[in-house]
């Protein structure tokens, strides 16, 4: 009797099967996190560190795309924390970086945030035309010429 049911039971099995592996075929794609245009970027480590001469040397990881100026973070393991701006001067793999607070040591970790610019729409000021000449407030005076009292 099991032989006889096994014809009978392939094609609705074969079309289950068929079915349930079609559907991996219509997954909804999942979007993509957008990344910041601000986000933080590794950018190296603190190699040395002048405190006399108030610099550290940043070894960079790659190739170095932080502008002259550019506003520099470096983070200890213990915490600690550091404001950094780059001077522009590079060497090889090492950038110099003036220490603006904090306490830089070595092997700090230095990130790189990106100043978002502001646009110009919608936070201009209007500066004001010519003005228009002030209408002088007029007095009723009597026959007499002076102020009337009421």
């Amino acid at each position: 009797m099991r032989l006889r049911l096994l014809p009978l039971l392939a094609p609705p099995l074969a079309f289950a099967f068929a079915a349930l592996a079609s559907c991996s075929l219509f997954e909804d794609e999942e979007e993509k996190p957008v990344e910041s245009a601000t986000k933080p970027t590794l950018v190296g480590r603190v190699a040395s560190v002048q405190e006399k001469s108030g610099f550290v040397l940043i070894e960079s990881y790659g190739p170095w795309k932080v502008p002259d100026g550019g506003l520099l973070s470096g983070i200890g393991n213990e915490g600690r924390t550091s404001n950094l701006v780059s001077t522009g001067e590079k060497l090889g793999q090492f950038s110099a970086a003036d220490i603006r607070s904090g306490v830089a040591k070595v092997g700090d970790s230095v990130y790189y945030r990106p100043v978002k610019e502001e646009k110009e729409t919608g936070n201009s000021v209007e500066t004001p035309g010519p003005s228009q000449p002030t209408q002088e407030l007029e007095t009723k005076t009597n026959a007499g010429g002076s102020p009337s009292t009421p």
